[in-house]
């Protein structure tokens, strides 16, 4: 059940090693609900007063009470992979727009990511007031733009690395190392699901491809296998939930039950062991999400005012249609009772760099003119969508990517080099003010200078919104609590409501 190449669970994995198990255990012999003593999954390291969260292996979905009352029910995180430049969207900077064409103050001596800086660019779309806040925002984004006054601009953001991947890992996982446990997947350790035909935690992959990472990005790392984020979207189901070709619905019934009398026959004689407990949690699932996974993702009784709201009904630009699909898939899992959606915007398995991401090097221009219609309209209209809907106030937006981009264009080239030093992220609905714009960067959106906020900062926000303490929200791993901001973060108080 381990995937030896990534070194870490993977649910695609999981669900294709049990083919010829699993796939029909949506019946009812194995939909049976057996109760057993709570174990925990930590029991190692617990003791009286313990701050990590006591699971029953048997029941790890099991919904959790929160430190404390919650703003926010739900998070939506939308990340956008390859690095938006915030110079281009949201951080407006008129000293760049008078200043264009000169060197950088102070950058004659600087090497960025891919070698040293050319001359200051100006934005390549026009930057106008938007709402009644006047907040300036880009053309690039229009649909986005009109909803300034619901978004909570974060311009001070800083990470750690300047590379794609340790970047991502950062935005994701809290680490730059490879196998942390993503915040979706603490989240779902923490809360639990409020629905038992869906997982917790769903990761929706860009139409161009795989999530950024693969599953680094949605992992549980060293937290249990079962709150890893299950990988699917409206035109990708999830491997061998469909019953055999061939094999009929009475022997599958009973092929179920008496897998279930062995499983339960082994835990009666290893009641302590935790691995074998969660496995057969794990069958459980899959079995009702034979029931659930189809019906969710299938958009087809949407009306046709809504699949214009977001532009699903685009024939002309199939990855926008397919985007706007995934964040319909997005809205009815919120519905439904899903504690986090990670929505992936981009991808680095489809094309080659910046053709099918954010990351503009060479041709900036070029390439944003393709990915912001694909981002566009059908995050606006999820937005729009969870507002008429009464989930606004309920669902937390974060709107991310791993880091920002420089004001000058690399020399030789018609884009923009890695910038860890300013980006920007925003929020929206459950918790957090709006319109409400957070920290500056310098004249040029070179470095973060007021308020700077770091990643860690971000997530300890985001898991306040849900009613947890980060410092309180561990894990026992290899000798040390561990948890999501390490041994930093902050909440940024500043943005609560």
């Amino acid at each position: 059940l381990r995937n030896e190449t990534q070194g870490r669970r993977d649910r695609r994995k999981f669900l294709a090693d049990l083919a010829t198990g699993v796939s029909g255990a949506a019946l009812s012999p194995f939909c049976a609900t057996t109760p057993a003593p709570a174990v925990d999954v930590n029991t190692a390291a617990r003791q009286e007063g313990s701050l990590r969260p006591a699971i029953d292996p048997r029941n790890p979905y099991a919904p959790r009470a929160p430190h404390f009352a919650p703003a926010a029910k739900n998070v939506v995180m939308i990340f956008c992979a390859g690095a938006v430049s915030h110079i281009d969207t949201f951080d407006y900077k008129p000293e760049l727009v008078r200043r264009h064409g000169q060197p950088l103050p102070g950058g004659d001596q600087l090497v960025t990511f891919q070698g040293a800086p050319g001359k200051m660019v100006q934005p390549l779309w026009q930057y106008r007031p938007r709402g009644e806040s006047g907040k300036m925002v880009s053309d690039l984004l229009p649909h986005t733009a009109e909803l300034a006054d619901d978004l909570c601009f974060i311009h001070s953001l800083i990470t750690e690395t300047n590379t794609h991947g340790p970047g991502e890992n950062v935005m994701c996982t809290g680490s730059n190392l490879d196998g942390l446990p993503s915040i979706g997947a603490w989240v779902s350790y923490a809360l639990g699901s409020e629905n038992d035909q869906l997982p917790p935690f769903v990761a929706i992959a860009d139409p161009r491809g795989d999530p950024p990472m693969t599953g680094n990005d949605w992992g549980a790392g060293f937290l249990p296998a079962a709150f890893q984020g299950t990988d699917f979207n409206t035109s990708k189901s999830i491997a061998n939930l469909s019953p055999p070709v061939g094999i009929s619905a009475e022997a599958d019934a009973a092929w179920r039950g008496w897998l279930r009398r062995l499983n339960e026959r082994q835990l009666a004689k290893l009641p302590a062991n935790a691995e074998l407990a969660a496995r057969i949690s794990s069958y459980d699932l899959a079995a009702r999400m034979q029931l659930s996974i189809p019906s969710v993702t299938n958009i087809s009784d949407e009306p046709k005012h809504i699949l214009k709201l977001y532009g699903a009904d685009d024939a002309e630009n199939p990855l926008k249609a397919g985007f706007a699909r995934n964040c319909i898939l997005a809205r009815r899992l919120v519905e439904s009772g899903v504690r986090f959606v990670q929505l992936f915007n981009g991808s680095y398995h489809q094309g080659g760099e910046g053709v099918s991401n954010w990351d503009g090097h060479k041709h900036i221009k070029a390439q944003y003119d393709v990915h912001g219609p694909i981002l566009d309209q059908p995050v606006a209209g999820l937005l729009r969508d969870l507002k008429q809907r009464g989930l606004f106030a309920d669902t937390l937006v974060v709107w991310c990517t791993e880091f920002g981009r420089m004001p000058t264009f690399q020399k030789g080239a018609q884009g923009r080099d890695h910038n860890p030093d300013a980006f920007t992220c925003w929020l929206a609905g459950a918790g957090v003010k709006a319109p409400f714009s957070h920290g500056v960067t310098d004249d040029f959106g070179y470095q973060a200078v007021d308020k700077v906020e770091t990643v860690h900062d971000l997530h300890a926000t985001i898991l306040h919104l849900l009613g947890l303490d980060h410092e309180r929200l561990t894990f026992y791993h290899n000798g040390l609590e561990r948890r999501l901001t390490g041994v930093s973060g902050t909440v940024i108080r500043d943005l609560l409501s």
